[in-house]
């Protein structure tokens, strides 16, 4: 039997996934637009949001410049539809 050592290099992995909620997503751009106000750079807003850059970007193009209502409005919208089709599939 072959054992697999991982590299000391190669880190901890073990951190659990978050799932941000929509509203937790709109509190998190007001923080980082206070960021970007005062003449931060993106990566640091990042950095203090604990969220990738590729996620934020992703968020930024889904949730703009929503609130918090609108935001949780479309998502259920999105749920419904989704239901819908599976109904008429």
């Amino acid at each position: 039997m072959r054992v697999l050592i991982r590299p000391d290099w190669a880190g901890d992995f073990t951190t659990k996934r978050t799932r941000h909620t929509s509203e937790k997503i709109i509190c998190k751009f007001k923080t980082a637009d206070q960021w970007l106000a005062q003449a931060q750079t993106v990566v640091d807003a990042c950095r203090v949001l604990e969220v990738f850059l590729p996620t934020n970007h992703r968020w930024r193009q889904l949730f703009g410049g929503m609130k918090a209502e609108e935001a949780t409005r479309l998502i259920l919208l999105e749920k419904d539809n989704a239901l819908l089709k599976r109904l008429l599939a």
